[in-house]
């Protein structure tokens, strides 16, 4: 399924939200002052402000009012289309870059960036490569961070041990996701009951997501080992299905997953996860399907606003990275509901992939400016602090 004609593949990579490109530029990662990013593209001069730019959204309000976040430091720069981050106990964060290959360490008060290793199994085309990481929750003695890797062959789940600044011999977990070009899913998130929940993308072929024994278009749920986890409502690693492409998981302090998903042409979606359900895609998009027994979004937004991609929760609200929309979107979480989304940092910084919560309560926001979909800036990519 990875090699697909070329003649269906063009029109997919024209739908702006479904399709994010690949990246052929590479950088040397260091901790010093940023170097130009190669390509073309309009400089975006960084701002300290977290006051919007550019022409607001016609999706609901992008309005902050008070108490609206603060773009506090630039953490890191250089980097190379980065895609999955998640942090370490002791706070050094772990950066996945797609096409790249690459495994970086954020270290210390100072963000010292150092590779550690790189993924050579991922065979980055389009949107696939090495894309999400998990920490394991039992970090401290296991050593082990998990990856969400697309390979000539398939989307996987493989897993190697951090030791110092050297990562060892990768180890597949669960293989045999179907691949693409396009819509490979990625995230990777281990939920309160120490299961990994994986997001899968259809692979542009939308019936996969409705094949409920299959893995494409699909949340997982496994243990450690691959096996699906107890209490998966089918037997298998299937959690929810009928989704179109989910680059977004995070959990409330209730413990309820949420999930950010592209739509087609209309509608990206903010879903609540519940087990087993179906989310409609391809026969929806958006709301309008609980008629046919499918869960309608929580919160749906047009792709020129939104095109989400990574979402973290923190303090009562849902944080959600937005790409061709550019924005960091702020949406609060009422009891079961989602609800009163804000879009904060319009245009400031580009295209915005990742969101993660560090150990003491901020929020890291990492761009995508060197996808081949931006227009990269002095210093792109970027991961930024922001200051709820």
């Amino acid at each position: 399924m990875r090699r697909l004609a070329i003649a269906a593949v063009v029109p997919l990579l024209l739908l702006g939200a479904c399709s994010q490109g690949g990246n052929e530029s590479e950088v040397t990662i260091t901790g010093t002052p940023p170097a130009e990013p190669q390509g073309s593209g309009v400089p975006v001069a960084p701002s300290s402000s977290g006051s919007p730019s550019g022409a607001p959204s016609t999706s609901p309000t992008d309005d902050p009012g008070t108490g609206e976040p603060q773009v506090l430091e630039e953490i890191a720069i250089g980097l190379a289309a980065p895609w999955g981050l998640d942090f370490l106990p002791d706070g050094d964060a772990v950066v996945t870059e797609r096409d790249t290959r690459r495994v970086l360490l954020v270290k210390g008060p100072d963000h010292e960036v150092v590779e550690v290793g790189t993924i050579d199994i991922a065979a980055p085309e389009g949107e696939a490569g090495l894309l999400g990481v998990a920490v394991s929750p039992k970090f401290d003695t296991d050593r082990l961070l998990y990856f969400y890797v697309s390979t000539a062959d398939d989307n996987r789940v493989v897993r190697a041990r951090l030791e110092g600044n050297r990562l060892g011999k990768v180890r597949p977990v669960l293989t045999g996701i179907p691949n693409g070009y396009i819509h490979d899913g990625g995230r990777l998130e281990f939920g309160p009951d120490g299961f990994l929940y994986v997001s899968t993308g259809e692979t542009g072929t939308g019936l996969l997501a409705q094949e409920r024994g299959g893995l494409a278009g699909k949340i997982l749920r496994i243990t450690t080992e691959g096996k699906p986890a107890k209490g998966n409502p089918f037997g298998t690693p299937v959690w929810s299905w009928g989704h179109r492409n989910v680059q977004g998981l995070a959990f409330d302090d209730a413990g309820v997953l949420w999930a950010s998903e592209f739509g087609q042409d209309e509608f990206d979606e903010l879903n609540r996860i519940t087990k087993g359900e179906n989310y409609g895609w391809p026969a929806v998009e958006g709301t309008g399907g609980e008629r046919q027994g499918f869960v309608d979004p929580q919160q749906v937004w047009h792709p020129d606003d939104s095109s989400p991609s990574g979402l973290a929760f923190l303090d009562g609200y849902l944080w959600m990275a937005a790409l061709k929309g550019e924005r960091l979107w702020r949406v609060e979480v009422d009891g079961n509901r989602a609800v009163d989304p804000q879009g904060f940092f319009i245009g400031d910084y580009g295209r915005m992939r990742t969101v993660a919560v560090t150990p003491d309560g901020e929020l890291w926001v990492m761009t995508s400016n060197r996808d081949t979909r931006g227009d990269p800036g002095p210093g792109d990519d970027k991961i930024l602090l922001v200051q709820p």
